[in-house]
C-alpha cells in the first residue's frame, strides 16, 4: 500500500474531535435518580464503583453528583431532593443544571434501583473508553513534537495506557465465608502437590528454602566476576523452559546485557548436550557428540525463551519490552543479566542513586506484571582483597551499590566458590565445589545449598540428593 493510500484511510483528526465521546445519558440519569430515591444505600454503592465525578460525561450530571457526595460526606445533613436543590443553589449552579424541575424529573425517571450495580458498570466502561481516547489524543500531540525523546515517549505512553488499565480494576469487599473454603482447598492443593507456591527452579533444596520463584518477587543472584552467575541463571532458565526438564514448561524473557543471542544459544545447547564449547574451537568434536547436540537442538525448539541482548538497556526500555511480552506471550518469569549494567531513565552523576532507581524499577515491574524477576548482580571487590580471609563468603554488605538492592529484593542469594579450582579442569565429568547461599529471604529460611560445578560444560548440579533433615528450621 502506498503512502498516499495509507493517508487516505487515516481518520480526519478534526472529524474525530467533533464526535461525542462514548456515553449514555439515560444510564447516567438512572444512577443519579437511584442516589436521590434511596440515598441510605445507593450513595455508598455508587461511591464504591466510582472514584471521581469524571465517570459522568454530562457536566450537568457531574455537578449533581458532586452536590450529592458533598451532602453525603457531611454527618449533619441528609441527601434528599430538597437538600440537593438547596446545595446546588448555594453553589450557584441550580439554574445551570435546569432548576428544581429537572431534579424532579430526574427523581421520577426510574421505577426501581435493583439494577444500580449494572448501571454503574456501564458508566465505568464508557469512562474507561473516554480515558483511553484522552490518552491516545495526548500521545498523538506528543508524537508531533520533534524535540521529544522517542524512547521516553514510548515508555510514557505505555505507562499511561497501563494506568488506565489498572484503574479499571477495582476490588470488591467480600465476606470471609465466601472465600475461606476456596482458600482452604488452595492450601490443600499445595500440600497435595497439585499447585505450586512458586515456579520450581529445578534445584530442590533451594525451592524448599524459597518456595521457588514467586509471582511479584524480586530474586537476586549475586557473585564476583567469573564465578558462574550467568551459567547458573542459564541452568535455571533451562529447567524452566524445557519440556524435558519440567512437567509444566514456562515462558521466560531473558534480558542479557553482556552476551549476544548467539552466545546464549551456544551456551544453552552445549550445557544441555553435556559437551564443552571448546571442542568446536580446538577441532576435538567427536561423532558421538553429534547425537547429544541434535537432541539438545530438538529440546530447545519446543522451548518458549525470548532473548533480548540490548546492551546498556534502561529500566524504561526494559519495562516497555517486558509489558509487551506479557501481553503478547503471557511470559511467566523474567531474568536480567545483570543489574549494574543497566541505566536509569534520568541522567545522574550519583551511581548509587541510579542503581536505586533501577532496583526499585525492577521490583515495581515484578509487582505490576505479577511474575517473578530473577536479576543477577555484581559484588564489590571486598571479597577479592588480598587481606580478605581465605574462603570468605559474600555478605549483603558486599553487594555493589548495595543499599537499595538489599531493600527492594525479596530474596538475595550468592554464588560462591574458589575461582582457581576450575582453572586446570578439562574433563567434562570433573567438578569443583560451589555454594548457593540464601542470605536474605523475606518469607522463608536462609541457609547454604551445596553444588557441584562442571566448568567445561558450565553446569551446576546439586552436590547430593536433597534430604529434608539437612534443611535447617
Amino acid at each position: 500500500m502506498t503512502e498516499d493510500a495509507r493517508a487516505a484511510r487515516r481518520p480526519d483528526p478534526a472529524n474525530i474531535a467533533d464526535r461525542a465521546q462514548p456515553h449514555d445519558n439515560t444510564v447516567e440519569r438512572a444512577v443519579l435518580a437511584a442516589m436521590l430515591r434511596e440515598p441510605a444505600t445507593c450513595v455508598d454503592v455508587v461511591i464504591e464503583h466510582f472514584r471521581d465525578p469524571e465517570v459522568f460525561y454530562s457536566h450537568v450530571h457531574r455537578t449533581i453528583f458532586e452536590a450529592i457526595i458533598e451532602l453525603h460526606n457531611d454527618p449533619k445533613l441528609k441527601v434528599d431532593l430538597i437538600s440537593v436543590a438547596n446545595r446546588l443553589k448555594t453553589m450557584e449552579k441550580l439554574d445551570a443544571i435546569g432548576g428544581e424541575v429537572f431534579l424532579a424529573e430526574l427523581y421520577t425517571s426510574i421505577a426501581t434501583v435493583v439494577n444500580l450495580d449494572a448501571w454503574c458498570q456501564i458508566l465505568r466502561k464508557y469512562a474507561t473508553l473516554r480515558r483511553m481516547i484522552d490518552v491516545c489524543s495526548e500521545s498523538l500531540l506528543k508524537c508531533y513534537d520533534s524535540d521529544a525523546d522517542a524512547a521516553q515517549l514510548v515508555e510514557q505512553i505505555e505507562t499511561d495506557i497501563f494506568k488506565v488499565r489498572s484503574e479499571e480494576n477495582t476490588n470488591s469487599i467480600v465476606e470471609i465465608k465466601d472465600t475461606i473454603e476456596q482458600e482452604f482447598h488452595a492450601l490443600y492443593d499445595l500440600l497435595d502437590g497439585k499447585t505450586e507456591v512458586g515456579i520450581p527452579t529445578g534445584y530442590t533444596q533451594l525451592d524448599k528454602y524459597t518456595g521457588g520463584l514467586k509471582a511479584g518477587e524480586m530474586f537476586v543472584l549475586a557473585a564476583r566476576p567469573s564465578i558462574g552467575k550467568t551459567s547458573l541463571a542459564l541452568n535455571v532458565i533451562r529447567n524452566l523452559v524445557l519440556p524435558t526438564r519440567s512437567p509444566h514448561p514456562r515462558k521466560v524473557a531473558f534480558f542479557s546485557l553482556e552476551m549476544t543471542e548467539g552466545q546464549i544459544a551456544r551456551r544453552l545447547l552445549c550445557t544441555e548436550a553435556g559437551i564443552s564449547e571448546s571442542v568446536f574451537w580446538n577441532k576435538t568434536f567427536q561423532s558421538s557428540d553429534l547425537t547429544k547436540l541434535t537432541g539438545a537442538v530438538s529440546a530447545f525448539q519446543k522451548a518458549k525463551l525470548f532473548i533480548d541482548p540490548t546492551g546498556g538497556i534502561t529500566i524504561a526500555e526494559l519495562r516497555a519490552k517486558a509489558r509487551r511480552l506479557k501481553m503478547k506471550e503471557d511470559i511467566d518469569a523474567i531474568v536480567i543479566d545483570y543489574l549494574q549494567l543497566m541505566h536509569a531513565d534520568g541522567r545522574t552523576d550519583n551511581r548509587q542513586q541510579e542503581v536505586g532507581e533501577i532496583s526499585g524499577g525492577i521490583k515495581a515491574l515484578a509487582k505490576d506484571l505479577k511474575i517473578p524477576v530473577l536479576v543477577l548482580a555484581q559484588l564489590n571487590r571486598e571479597v577479592d582483597k588480598s587481606n580478605a580471609p581465605a574462603g570468605l563468603r559474600p555478605k549483603l554488605a558486599h553487594l555493589r551499590e548495595s543499599g537499595t538492592i538489599e531493600q527492594d529484593a525479596d530474596i538475595v542469594t550468592f554464588l560462591h566458590r574458589n575461582r582457581d579450582d576450575a582453572k586446570e579442569i578439562n574433563d567434562p565429568n570433573q567438578s569443583v565445589k560451589a555454594e548457593w547461599i540464601v542470605e536474605k529471604n523475606r518469607n522463608g529460611r536462609t541457609g547454604v545449598i551445596e553444588l557441584n560445578f562442571f566448568p567445561t560444560r558450565m553446569e551446576f548440579l546439586p552436590a547430593a540428593p536433597y534430604d529434608e533433615e539437612d534443611c535447617p528450621q
